[in-house]
């Protein structure tokens, strides 16, 4: 049993390990897929149909869970709306938003701060006690967003000329902030597959009527074909359910401090892949703004594990993985 178990254990350390380096890769190509299909298919359209792709492949595993805890997702259903509003519906309808104006890049250097915002947040709304060298780490994160939105120019700031794609982003991941504290504070007692099925039919069904909008007054819908299949596939596996499956398997494998570390991965793969397939320039400005966001994280996460970011199928048998 002995042997048994040590065979185990380890295999079962490489595979979170190998599943923790692949999720921040697929969260970065999520944003460089983005940019680089953004004038192909709508922003809003990209956000519905990755959402219904993704239901239609994770519902028959989930609905079976849905229907045993009908009663708990009756009881919380303003909690689960309110929580798929956040993270489902807004936050990556944002950031393919964002996508139309910016860069791959700045949308994962941004992207890469959700940690920040977590801990701004649940200091105002939770009155969580923030140390001096958080706030030092905050502050340099904070300083390093500037430094990407005004691309190295403080007339930008001051001219108010950031690119509008910049701001976008700031406010998606404000979203998933929000939704990160609420999760703490209105904890949903589902199973993992039960909550991320509910949130993602919530969040699908959320969104309906704003597609609807655009697709009939603003964007016109796409085309469907193999260029914009393919996106739209990538979106609702890779990002859309196996990061999140790779991502909670690492943390229950080897503890969020030590997952929340593969997260600064994602602008690290973002700026490759964004110069390798879409030729983007990477500037000083990023490498500054980088390292600022890079060391404003490291301090702000090394003293507690509440300001990591969490997935949204964080609860397990009703417990937040915080």
């Amino acid at each position: 049993m002995s042997d048994a178990n040590a065979t185990t254990q380890p295999s079962r350390q490489t595979l979170a390990y190998v599943g923790l380096v692949l999720t921040p890769l697929f969260w970065a190509g999520n944003a460089v897929v983005a940019r680089g299909t953004v004038e192909h298919i709508p922003p809003l359209s990209m956000s519905f149909w990755r959402w219904v792709l993704a239901l239609a492949i994770i519902l028959p595993f989930g609905l079976p869970g849905i229907w045993r805890h009908r009663q708990v997702i009756r009881q919380r259903l303003g909690s689960m709306i309110a929580l798929a509003t956040f993270s489902v519906a807004a936050f990556n309808s944002l950031l393919y938003v964002a996508a139309m104006t910016t860069t791959a890049t700045n949308i994962a250097l941004i992207n890469a701060t959700i940690p920040i915002f977590v801990a701004l947040l649940a200091w105002l709304l939770l009155g969580d006690r923030t140390r001096p060298i958080q706030i030092l780490g905050i502050a340099m994160a904070l300083a390093g967003i500037l430094c990407v939105i005004a691309r190295g120019d403080v007339s930008v700031l001051t001219g108010l000329q950031a690119q509008p794609g910049d701001l976008v982003m700031v406010a998606a991941v404000f979203s998933w902030g929000l939704f990160s504290v609420l999760l703490r504070r209105q904890a949903v007692p589902l199973p993992a597959l039960t909550f991320l099925t509910t949130q993602i039919l919530l969040g699908t069904l959320i969104l309906a009527p704003v597609y609807l909008l655009d697709f009939l007054f603003f964007s016109g819908g796409f085309t469907l074909s193999k260029g914009t299949a393919l996106p739209l596939i990538y979106f609702a596996i890779f990002p859309g359910i196996l990061a999140y499956a790779f991502w909670n398997h690492g943390v229950h494998s080897i503890g969020p401090a030590r997952a929340a570390i593969f997260m600064y991965l994602t602008p690290v793969y973002a700026s490759v892949l964004a110069v390798v397939f879409l030729r983007e320039n990477l500037s000083l400005f990023h490498l500054l703004g980088g390292l600022l966001i890079l060391g404003g994280l490291i301090l702000a996460t090394r003293t507690g594990r509440r300001l990591h970011r969490q997935p949204v199928t964080a609860l397990d048998k009703g417990e937040p993985n915080d």
